[in-house]
């Protein structure tokens, strides 16, 4: 696949139709959207007000992203996922949707707050 295709994909995607995803993920697996909360706020630094009005107004990752204030810790999140291996990733903005898909995966898989939010 085109990289640059899916990279201008990947921004003009609606933060807000991916949300309940992300949401539905954790709560299946006994998190809670409180955690998936506190991680978005640990990547991003968004508060729940932010993420809510974010949400309502449907703004692309692109736009979500534009307005956030990355953890400066967020280059720690390494590994697959969606088959890429996040730190090789080029594209700032999709490094950055794959760092939060990266955080929610773990987030379901069960792992402890502490590891998932490095410190």
């Amino acid at each position: 696949m085109d990289t640059s295709t899916h990279d201008q994909r990947i921004a003009k995607m609606s933060f807000a139709s991916v949300y309940p995803l992300l949401l539905a993920k954790v709560e299946k697996k006994g998190r809670t959207k409180e955690e998936l909360h506190q991680v978005i706020t640990w990547l991003t630094g968004f508060d729940d007000k932010q993420l809510d009005k974010l949400i309502k107004e449907r703004v692309t990752y692109e736009t979500f992203f534009q307005g956030a204030t990355l953890n400066p810790n967020a280059g720690l999140i390494t590994g697959v996922i969606c088959g890429y291996r996040v730190e090789d990733i080029e594209n700032p903005l999709t490094q950055q949707v794959r760092y939060l898909d990266k955080l929610v995966d773990e987030l379901a898989k069960g792992r402890k707050m502490e590891k998932i939010l490095r410190g």
